[in-house]
């Protein structure tokens, strides 16, 4: 099949066996695709742990498909025509990782009703029966993606946060397919810090009594939206940075009754003491975002998208992070944000050090920000120009810095206070 201009669906790919060793019969793969196929241009950009494929709007279809709050359009700042992946020089091409839940096959998608799994739920869903995935199991799924798309090399493979971790993969697992790589606020495995927040975000799904082992999907039962809810209240001050939340919040009231004496919409039980207390701004956000998450993301593939989070490993195999790299021939742009503490400066650092041991050229672009994880959605204005320059001309592109610091934009001393306060969608 010839891939078309701006083109999205979900594509069947027939049966697939994840790292793991289990399979299933037929994979769906969601994708968008976004300019002109020439056979020498393509772009695959890697969505983050709760993005979509509709990574932007287009004028050929509402952008509105099937996702809602921030997997709609998630960066639209930074693909489109005339932005830094120019739509109209570059085939972009953005598919939804398996596990997830914005149509590509998942604990939340139909299951093959002649499927045997032993005790059989009351519903038609996987639910925790579907396999374990790994990251390595999402660039898999999208190598076969392209191939179906009549794709063969790729000019770059970009992404940001576990969405580099994917594209860390791609130079690692198929390191003859790609010219050039940047993965964006990313490392090559989490730290003990993370891993331990990530547990206990899944353990606030575990705990909410509708998550039932996973089989709360079927006519008539709540789902786990207040486990859920809390999940991605734990992983958004992560990706956080103390100095933007000590900005936008502070410690002011947000001059309502507290959610936890009026129970709200997260459900939480009544708290009589809380009534001495004010509810502070910063929970008002955390709860305002938790909610929306809760309604647009599915609380099982939450669970196995941390999971697989928290599995990478670059050096797996191979024993270290330069030997994992040392087949790729390519080019690579690592981004990294000072004010980023859930994947580090200096994690980054350590990956571009991998690749200087095996002789590839890399440059590792430091951004001065005190907005955390998230800047890379917050900024596009900084983030732009590196990438822009870098898919034309490699690691020399103009606006490329190797030396650590900042990405010279005129527009770096703007007032910090005018900056959005983005709702994440990223975390990892």
């Amino acid at each position: 099949m010839a891939a078309t201009p701006t083109d999205a669906g979900v594509a069947r790919l027939g049966g697939f066996t994840f790292e793991c060793g289990q399979s299933i019969p037929e994979l769906h793969v969601g994708y968008e695709t976004y300019g002109e196929f020439d056979g020498d241009n393509v772009v695959l950009v890697c969505h983050a742990l709760t993005g979509s494929q509709n990574v932007a709007r287009t004028p050929e279809r509402d952008a509105d498909a099937g996702q809602a709050g921030q997997a709609r359009a998630w960066w639209d700042d930074v693909v489109g025509p005339g932005k830094a992946i120019d739509t109209t020089e570059y085939y972009v091409v953005c598919a939804n990782v398996p596990g997830s839940c914005y149509g590509t096959s998942g604990p939340a998608s139909e299951r093959p009703a002649d499927l045997d799994l032993g005790d059989e739920p009351d519903h038609d869903r996987w639910g925790t029966a579907f396999p374990p995935v790994q990251v390595e199991d999402w660039t898999r799924a999208q190598r076969r993606l392209l191939d179906h798309l009549g794709v063969g090399r790729l000019r770059a493979v970009v992404g940001g946060s576990v969405g580099g971790m994917n594209v860390f993969e791609w130079a690692k697992r198929y390191p003859d397919d790609v010219d050039r790589i940047v993965p964006i606020a990313a490392a090559a495995r989490l730290d003990a810090q993370c891993l331990g927040l990530d547990a206990v975000a899944r353990r606030a799904i575990r705990s909410d009594p509708n998550w039932n082992g996973g089989d709360y999907y079927g006519e008539g039962r709540d789902s786990p939206d207040t486990g859920l809810a809390m999940a991605r209240q734990i992983g958004h001050v992560m990706y956080l940075s103390k100095a933007s939340m000590e900005r936008k919040f502070g410690r002011r009231s947000a001059g309502r009754d507290s959610l936890s004496r009026d129970q709200g919409d997260l459900g939480l039980e009544a708290d009589p003491a809380a009534a001495f207390f004010p509810y502070r701004e910063v929970e008002s956000y955390l709860d305002y975002q938790a909610e929306g998450f809760a309604e647009r993301f599915d609380a099982n593939s939450y669970l196995y998208l941390t999971r697989a989070m928290d599995e990478y490993d670059l050096a797996a195999g191979y024993g270290s992070d330069a030997d994992a790299l040392a087949a790729f021939e390519g080019e690579a742009l690592l981004v990294s944000f000072t004010g980023d503490w859930h994947f580090t400066v200096e994690q980054s650092a350590s990956v571009a050090t991998a690749f200087r041991e095996r002789d590839v050229p890399v440059a590792h672009h430091v951004i001065d920000s005190d907005h955390g994880h998230d800047a890379f959605l917050v900024e596009p204005e900084r983030v732009g120009p590196p990438l822009r320059d870098f898919l034309a001309d490699g690691v020399e592109g103009r606006a490329v810095d190797d030396a650590g610091g900042d990405d010279e934009d005129p527009e770096s001393d703007r007032d910090p206070d005018h900056a959005p306060v983005h709702s994440s969608l990223f975390g990892g």
